[in-house]
């Protein structure tokens, strides 16, 4: 079986407030192999960020901390890991791109030499080989006139072309992770497109593996090998792309799949939406977290926390009681099936 490139066990990531810590991520695995894109998706307060800045340790500087469990990277603990440590993993083995790209960059310093920087840094060449290291990147991620631009700053830039700088950033050393959080939020629908096809193109001819974030279904359509589904700081579904759109297991999953418009839908009809809101990290229900939305809920989903079933297809794994040994006996009616 195949290694897996990045492999977290057991990660709960907590914050101290004033009502006491709270867990932002509680117990979440995943696995990404070499080469292979994982979506993770959910609402908006779902964690995902807050697991990607847990694997960069960026979490440190944030206010939070790893409370428990692992995150191993090529064989190497992270978690346990100095920041002196992380500083020679960030942006050479790993990097990451960041939701905003105007907020990702320094608006005094030309792009030209803030993706020279990372390159200096981490592979030791002097400026002038860094900067020519850098116009190369620029190129490769689609900028015109790559000389020119180099030489310029931040706000000289329009947001796709911005974005595309953070990616030169993140590319700079040819990492093996690539973690990419919310990279297209901030952009049109039109250079949306063009972003996702370059990190496509861009994945395949360096061979990266990617820890893709993002809200937006038809993103992970496009893009995932697999898809993990992540509800109040759990992941609740994970599977390969096909098994998760054509079968999905998880109530919390159904309804994410139902909100987003169909070309096939009635014209001027109102869109799908999940009942409720996202509990606060300090107010967690006990059960299932979704209980409160799910439709398909039972006296069990309140009092006791699913552990994780398998669902059809390969590897694809759900955390609801609708697929515990004794659902069959309750003859639970899942609203999947009448979607």
């Amino acid at each position: 079986m195949e290694k897996a490139l990045l492999e977290i066990r057991g990660l709960t990531t907590g914050f101290a407030t004033d009502k006491g810590v709270v867990k932002a991520t509680d117990r979440v695995n995943l696995k990404l192999k070499k080469g292979q894109t994982l979506c993770l998706v959910g609402e908006s307060g779902s964690g995902k960020s807050v697991t990607a800045l847990s694997v960069m340790r960026l979490i440190d500087y944030a206010g939070g901390a790893i409370l428990e469990g692992d995150v191993l990277f090529q064989g190497e603990n992270l978690a346990v890991k100095s920041q002196d440590e992380m500083i020679r993993i960030r942006g050479n083995q790993i990097a990451m791109i960041f939701q905003d790209p105007m907020s990702a960059l320094n608006p005094v310093y030309t792009v030209g030499d803030q993706i020279a920087e990372s390159i200096m840094l981490h592979q030791g060449k002097n400026k002038s080989e860094a900067v020519k290291a850098a116009v190369d990147l620029l190129r490769l991620v689609g900028i015109p006139a790559p000389e020119m631009r180099a030489k310029q700053y931040p706000h000289e830039l329009s947001g796709g072309m911005c974005q595309r700088v953070v990616i030169a950033i993140a590319l700079a050393c040819d990492p093996a992770l690539l973690i990419a959080d919310e990279p297209t939020t901030a952009l049109d629908v039109t250079v949306q497109a063009q972003i996702l096809d370059l990190l496509l193109k861009l994945q395949r001819e360096l061979g990266m593996s990617v820890l893709l974030i993002t809200h937006d279904m038809g993103v992970a359509a496009e893009v995932a090998d697999r898809i993990a589904v992540m509800y109040a700081g759990v992941i609740v579904e994970e599977g390969a792309v096909e098994d998760i759109f054509n079968q999905p297991s998880h109530p919390y999953t159904v309804g994410l799949l139902k909100s987003v418009p169909s070309l096939e839908g009635k014209r001027g009809g109102d869109l799908y939406t999940i009942k409720g809101n996202i509990p606060g990290l300090s107010q967690l229900p006990t059960g299932c977290r979704f209980h409160p939305r799910c439709p398909n809920a039972r006296a069990v989903c309140a009092e006791q926390e699913p552990p994780s079933f398998a669902a059809a297809g390969d590897g694809h794994q759900v955390s609801c009681w609708m697929y515990g040994p004794e659902a069959r006996s309750q003859h639970w009616q899942f609203e999947a099936e009448q979607r």
